[in-house]
């Protein structure tokens, strides 16, 4: 038998999502290029950054915590804390995702738009990205609030805790949701280094 890591089996949900997270990284990282190189040609570009980007950075970041939280909770088997930290993930993100559209609103409130700005149009495309892909987040996430939830006992969020589909899932979930963390942390700081 070979032991070869190269030839190991590997998970392909788990496969799937880093060459997924590849993928973005790369889409992500083209538009910083393009904003670079017209920055460069242009000699400016300046962007505008909602206050409330504030506001959602921390959200996220604490989103990052309380899933971090979750997965301690779960591996020693502290279901109750499990699913409140799960519950406050849950409600972090969409509160992100309110703050992101009011964010939106109040670039459109002081008149500026894709059609109008140039900076401001990378930051729609850049945070609209980021946004789509923490929807996705948020509806993998709410499948598993739904399941985590519906487990009333201990014996149900054990059986729950140690069934391997819902631990890859959980897995899965919290892979990817650290991943936007990361991800929103580099949009976030790249738009504040260019915002005026």
């Amino acid at each position: 038998m070979n032991d070869n890591k190269f030839f190991k089996r590997r998970e392909p949900f788990a496969f799937m999502l880093y060459l997924a997270i590849f993928g973005s990284t790369l889409l992500f990282l083209a538009i910083f290029v393009i904003f670079l190189k017209k920055e460069l040609v242009n000699q400016n570009i300046p962007l505008v950054l909602p206050k409330v980007f504030w506001a959602s950075s921390v959200a996220i970041l604490g989103s990052s915590l309380s899933i971090f939280l979750a997965k301690k909770n779960l591996e020693n088997q502290i279901f109750k804390g499990f699913k409140t930290n799960l519950g406050i993930t849950y409600l972090l993100g969409l509160a992100f995702l309110v703050l992101q559209i009011t964010g939106w609103m109040e670039l459109a409130n002081r008149g500026f738009t894709m059609a109008n700005h140039t900076g401001v149009s990378f930051l729609y495309i850049l945070s609209g990205l980021h946004i789509l892909h923490t929807f996705g987040g948020i509806v993998g996430l709410s499948l598993t609030v739904a399941k985590v939830f519906r487990n009333k006992s201990y014996v149900d969020s054990f059986v729950y805790s140690v069934n391997p589909p819902n631990q890859l899932n959980f897995k899965l979930i919290y892979i990817y949701w650290h991943f936007l963390d990361v991800l929103w942390l580099f949009i976030f700081l790249f738009l504040l280094y260019h915002a005026t």
